[in-house]
């Protein structure tokens, strides 16, 4: 299959690269325990509804996304708490990393309502805190490429390096798992930088399994995105 890939932030993306079963094959694995298989578009995609409604979910395990992230530290290590998948990340111990660090348009303030969370509002000198953070990441980096210069192992030189750095990985994950993402990530309360994230893996599960898509916005999705529709 050709890749499918969203931009995301100012250097990340989310590359959907592979891709097994969709909606019928839901639709199959359940209905094996009763030896029958589809039986239209209509019937089929109304048992979808209806395993998503009464929470029979082991049927949408046979279906599996295989994407190519790249992302900010901070965000990945977010995200490698969702445990039912499998990841394989880039190494600094065996490759050089490249000048790539995330530098937000805009940055945000603490959240009143919420300790943990942050939301946009007015930074007084805004241009030029982004600029000092510009600044640090050139300098950090001068020093780690000194470093490596100097015969220090990439597995310490690297120490220096700061959490806005990309990293990227790979990411096989059953749609049961993935909904679960979304739900959690997608919703307003998550950092707004894995929020963009997934957005776009959203897109990409609507359109690859867009009736499983309907019954999850429809039964399961509780957060607050209005991104987040059928």
């Amino acid at each position: 299959m050709e890749p499918i890939e969203i931009k995301v932030l100012d250097k990340g993306f989310v590359r959907l690269i592979n891709f097994l079963g969709g909606d019928e094959t839901v639709v199959l694995a359940a209905r094996v325990s009763t030896g029958k298989g589809l039986k239209g578009e209509e019937q089929d995609k109304k048992l979808i509804h209806y395993l998503m409604k009464h929470r029979h979910e082991t049927p949408f395990e046979h279906s599996v996304f295989q994407f190519h992230i790249s992302c900010p530290l901070f965000v990945a290590r977010q995200w490698f708490r969702h445990r039912i998948a499998s990841y394989n990340e880039r190494s600094g111990r065996y490759v050089e990393y490249q000048d790539e660090f995330y530098l937000p348009e805009r940055l945000r303030v603490q959240a009143k309502s919420n300790k943990q969370a942050s939301e946009f509002g007015e930074i007084p000198n805004e241009p030029e805190l982004i600029k000092m953070i510009q600044e640090t990441y050139d300098l950090v980096y001068e020093r780690y490429k000194k470093l490596l210069a100097a015969g220090v192992a990439r597995e310490l030189a690297r120490a220096i390096l700061p959490l806005s750095l990309y990293t990227q990985f790979y990411w096989t994950i059953n749609a049961r798992s993935l909904m679960n993402f979304i739900n959690l990530r997608a919703d307003a309360g998550a950092q707004w930088e894995i929020r963009q994230y997934a957005e776009a893996i959203a897109k990409i599960f609507k359109a690859k399994m867009p009736w499983t898509w309907e019954a999850f916005v429809q039964y399961v999705w509780r957060g607050e995105n209005p991104a987040i529709t059928v």
